[in-house]
């Protein structure tokens, strides 16, 4: 038996036993409990004591991490290797934010000249923009950005506004991804073309989505504006020139980034751009700076203090040890709302792989379903489910120790319930209890017979609770590095390439195929329900 095996027979062990336990009573047998399972780094602070593994079950864990090697992995990361193995690439999203002093190459060649040439014309940009030196045709300020892209386009920039915009900006970000059109209309709907810049965002301009979108913008500017006034309130985040040219945006509006940057990955570039320019540049900056620290924990920290990996090995413990295939992501914060829907894509497409890197089906299940909300929201909708539903669902609890924003009282409200629920999650309430309650307001015997197993919680629900100082650039950064490092680790542990999307391809290909069709085109050869609901669209 190799030595990787033997890490994941221990875990498997050792996760069965603690599944026959309850984990409000692993505190009483490990006093060590709390600061072995709590961490803290870059402004947040993870409790993962409420998870399901005893102490020997993290130390199975953390065995499994150093068998997979997943400190090589991340000095191959960190030093540019090709780690993205299918493609070739070197994955250096960290270099995006990190210091212009910084030292990071891909495969051998230095990378920070171009980063910070491009950071150097986006704060040019955006500098420009806000004060007004780069104005529309009309002559006045913009007043409005139209962010079109879709994918790592879009969820990254649109959480990154969510977090950080000011209450009253002086320029709005209005976004437009879907394909359906009602989204154009809707969001279009009370903006003025002559004080809106459109930022289109497609590394290879391309994407069906984004340049059906792109191409509804630019009519809606030239229909009010003029073809050749459109021009000035159109820039681009891309890297073909000879097409965004084409499109009518002027060279010096085009902002790039590397094939060593995924999609999912690049918020930290000029993808947010639109960001940069209306939330302003020292914010940018700052978001920046959050994940550097991050990055600097992660690369440094050992293991077992380390707030990536104890985060991704709670989840590989629940998933693999105990067979638990879903995770639920809660943010008590209203600027967070949209985090899961960006985990989705940052874990999901990262790590929603049946083959390793070797061409082989992997041996172990890998990435959870992610879903989520916002919290006290959830506790009105899903959270029966996950406290007396049939399945254990892991959490991750999310909230702000303090904050300026809202009326006095609010948040403490807000932080009883994330405390509670956590707490109730994992304690629950036993028939007995219940049993006692209902005598006491002197329900009847039948009916509490009939009462108490449905008033019963079982508890044992695990969950991880983080926990941001305050929601500032710099917290928001590191959070969005720790899940990066999280979804990295995981597939170090899994053996599979997380920089890749081949299952992200085959519905585009298939789209170009049946559009052509709904469009009059003559019909392919398709499955019999496909060629019927073709034939009843077009009727």
């Amino acid at each position: 038996m190799s030595k990787l095996d033997a890490a994941w027979s221990r875990l498997e062990t050792a996760a069965r036993s603690a599944g026959e336990g309850r984990i409000a009573d692993f505190f009483q047998g490990e006093p060590d409990r709390l600061s072995r399972l709590t961490v803290e780094a870059a402004g947040l602070s993870l409790d993962l004591s409420k998870q399901s593994w005893t102490l020997d079950g993290f130390d199975a864990a953390l065995d499994l991490a150093r068998a997979a090697d997943v400190e090589g992995a991340r000095a191959a990361m960190f030093g540019g290797e090709a780690i993205n193995t299918s493609e070739d690439r070197a994955v250096l999203h960290v270099a995006l934010r990190a210091p212009k002093d910084a030292a990071y190459g891909a495969k051998g060649e230095a990378v920070m000249a171009d980063v910070e040439e491009v950071r150097a014309r986006m704060k040019a940009f955006a500098e420009q923009v806000r004060s007004g030196a780069v104005k529309s045709s009309s002559g006045k300020p913009f007043k409005t950005i139209l962010h079109i892209g879709i994918g790592g386009s879009d969820l990254g920039p649109r959480l990154l506004w969510d977090a950080l915009r000011p209450v009253t900006p002086q320029i709005d970000v209005r976004f437009v991804a879907n394909v359906d059109g009602a989204e154009f209309e809707l969001v279009t709907a009370d903006m003025d073309p002559a004080q809106t810049l459109v930022i289109v965002v497609s590394k290879t301009f391309t994407t069906q989505e984004t340049m059906a979108n792109a191409q509804a913008a630019r009519d809606w500017l030239s229909a009010a504006l003029g073809e050749e006034a459109a021009r000035r309130h159109l820039a681009a985040v891309s890297t073909a020139l000879d097409k965004t040219s084409t499109f009518g945006v002027p060279d010096d509006r085009v902002f790039g980034f590397w094939d060593w940057v995924g999609g999912r990955y690049s918020l930290w570039s000029s993808v947010s751009l639109s960001v940069a320019i209306a939330a302003g540049w020292d914010v940018f900056e700052r978001f920046h700076a959050g994940a550097v620290q991050m990055d600097t924990h992660f690369r440094d920290a050992p293991l077992d203090r380390n707030a990536p990996v104890l985060l991704a090995l709670a989840q590989v413990f629940n998933r693999n040890g105990l067979g638990r295939p879903a995770r639920s992501v809660v943010a008590y914060a209203y600027r967070l709302s949209r985090l899961s829907a960006f985990l989705q894509q940052l874990e999901m497409e990262s790590n929603g792989k049946q083959i390793g890197k070797d061409g082989k089906p992997v041996a172990h299940g890998t990435s959870a379903i992610v879903f989520g909300g916002e919290g006290t929201n959830v506790q009105h909708a899903y959270f029966q489910a996950m406290h007396q539903g049939t399945d254990i669902t892991p959490m991750e609890l999310i909230g702000l120790a303090a904050t300026d924003e809202g009326p006095a009282g609010m948040h403490a409200k807000l932080l009883s319930n994330l405390l509670a629920q956590a707490e109730a999650f994992m304690v629950g309430r036993s028939e007995d209890e219940v049993r006692k309650e209902l005598a006491d307001k002197g329900v009847d015997a039948a009916t509490v017979e009939i009462m108490a197993p449905q008033r019963t919680f079982p508890g044992n629900r695990p969950s991880t609770l983080i926990l941001l100082d305050r929601l500032t650039p710099e917290t928001f950064g590191a959070l969005i590095a720790l899940y990066e490092h999280k979804t990295f680790v995981e597939g170090v542990i899994w053996g599979i390439n997380s920089f890749d999307q081949w299952g992200v391809e085959l519905g585009k290909v298939m789209a170009g195929r049946i559009l052509p069709e709904l469009e009059g085109g003559a019909p392919a050869d398709h499955d019999p329900s496909t060629t019927a609901l073709i034939a009843k669209l077009k009727a």
